[in-house]
């Protein structure tokens, strides 16, 4: 994991240290994760949040689907994402019903190279759900996206909201990379980076960057919380350097410590109260 040295280290090992002041989460009663709406329970709801409730994917990403015709209710195909949904709608999500999730599902995956991140992939590779085995019933999808070639956290649910909240910009959730180079980073470009630098899609502001502490300098610690697409690999690539190798190491307090690459696991209650809380 990247050390680069210096006070206030967040690249040491473990997650980082809780702000000062910043009040204990009471630990809830009941140690079941909280279940979705039922059918009962549907009544006035969105329809984007009823298909992230289905465990599809993120409340965001359903709201394109509904604007795109993917989703129907009765039968009928509705493009606003805002819709209504009454007590008895029968929904369709491709032609295919679906209903609310009855358990949550959170699983924490050490994504290895040459896996999909994705559900299904129309080309017939390996995708990150084939590394569950089959082994979970419930729909889950990948939070975010890691591409083929970088390996590292990734986390996997059918709660829409979490899936939400984590990937959207405002809530500045964080991210830490360690980066291989072809070549060596010189100081002058440790530096361009450290100050935000200018993309053809607008500036990288990253939260911290330095070389890994120990290793040579084509190695970088780089922690980040814009999820723009190969955010990390064009900050090189914008400076000449080809990205080796890219493994997430940090994502939202969650650290890959005993989970070795292709594995997976449950995540403990208590990280899913800290994941609810993050932001």
């Amino acid at each position: 994991m990247p050390k680069p040295p210096g006070k206030n280290n967040r690249y040491r090992k473990g997650s980082p240290k809780s702000r000062p002041g910043k009040k204990r989460i009471p630990r809830p009663k009941d140690r079941e994760a909280r279940p979705l709406p039922n059918e009962q329970e549907v009544e006035g709801m969105r329809l984007n949040k009823y298909v992230a409730h289905c465990g599809i994917c993120s409340r965001r990403q359903a709201a394109e689907y509904v604007k795109q015709g993917e989703v129907s209710v009765n039968g009928e195909k509705i493009t606003e994402p805002g819709y209504q949904v009454k007590e008895g709608d029968q929904v369709a999500f491709r032609g295919k019903p679906i209903r609310p999730e009855k358990k949550l599902v959170y699983i924490l995956l050490n994504k290895p190279k040459d896996y999909i991140t994705t559900v299904k992939d129309d080309r017939g590779r390996r995708t990150v759900l084939d590394l569950l085995g089959g082994r979970i019933e419930e729909r889950i999808f990948p939070v975010g996206r890691l591409d083929r070639a970088t390996t590292g956290l990734l986390l996997l649910t059918n709660d829409g909201e979490l899936a939400e909240k984590l990937a959207h910009p405002s809530n500045k959730v964080n991210k830490l990379y360690h980066v291989v180079l072809d070549t060596p980073l010189s100081t002058a470009d440790l530096e361009k980076i450290r100050n935000g630098l200018k993309l053809e899609d607008g500036k990288a502001t990253v939260d911290a960057v330095d070389y890994v502490q120990g290793k040579k300098k084509n190695e970088i610690g780089i922690e980040l919380h814009i999820g723009r697409n190969r955010i990390v690999r064009r900050i090189f690539e914008h400076l000449g350097y080809k990205v080796v190798r890219l493994d997430r190491v940090y994502y939202a307090g969650l650290t890959k410590k005993d989970l070795p690459r292709g594995r997976w696991r449950h995540l403990e209650e208590k990280e899913v109260i800290m994941l609810k809380h993050f932001t």
